[in-house]
């Protein structure tokens, strides 16, 4: 969201069309398509709501609301599917050297808390692309993991969304936001940190994951 500022103006150049092309397309790339993982998905959104409520837009808060919800859910449906079917390997050759550390962090997550972590992931820049994929990997049932995924594109996409159009009308509420934003990316790099010097010194497998990950979809 803090990059929100200077997307707004960049997307308020689009035509309509292109604008609601735009957004959607990034949403759903990052959600399901590994190469998508270090595109700005929050500040995209947040910018896109207060477009939205910005007079003469021609943007449309309930078309962008359906879009975006849709997109974040089909996302993580394709990336679903695409780790049932093709498995790890497809994961680790898709997600190159900048993403293999990601992947492995995005393992652990999912390892430890399963349904739940397709929920929180969203709200997680670098795994939440990786984690739907890492669900179907490990067998995650499909009935358990769309609950999830739901939850989640409404938490995630719907509610950057309306957050950045009430913000529009209500500076302390933009205010609040950026001060949100401030802590959660400082809580991010926290839990980055903590990963990073547990997994030196009790290094855990991605292989190893997984099967921790089976296990539990099992019980």
């Amino acid at each position: 969201m803090l990059a929100a500022m200077t997307l707004e103006p960049q997307l308020a150049e689009l035509t309509t069309t292109a604008f609601y092309l735009v957004v959607l397309g990034f949403v759903f790339v990052e959600s399901g398509l590994l190469f998508g993982f270090f595109l700005p998905g929050d500040s995209v959104l947040f910018a896109a709501g207060i477009l939205a409520a910005t007079p003469g837009s021609g943007v449309s808060l309930p078309v962008l609301v359906l879009g975006v919800f849709a997109a974040a859910v089909l996302g993580d449906a394709v990336g679903y599917a695409c780790g049932h079917r093709l498995g790890r390997p497809y994961l680790l050759r898709r997600s190159g050297r900048l993403g293999a550390r990601h992947v492995e962090r995005a393992e652990r997550f999912y390892a430890r808390y399963g349904w739940f972590a397709v929920v929180v992931a969203r709200w997680i820049p670098w795994v939440r692309t990786f984690t739907p994929v890492i669900a179907g990997i490990g067998r995650m049932p499909y009935h358990r993991f769309l609950s999830a995924n739901v939850l989640g594109a409404l938490c995630w996409a719907v509610g950057l969304v309306l957050l950045g159009y009430f913000s529009y009308a209500t500076p302390w509420l933009r205010t609040l936001s950026l001060v949100v934003a401030g802590v959660f990316i400082t809580a991010t790099i926290g839990y980055v940190v903590v990963e990073w010097r547990r997994a030196r010194r009790r290094p855990l497998a991605g292989g190893d994951a997984l099967v921790t990950a089976r296990d539990d979809q099992a019980a």
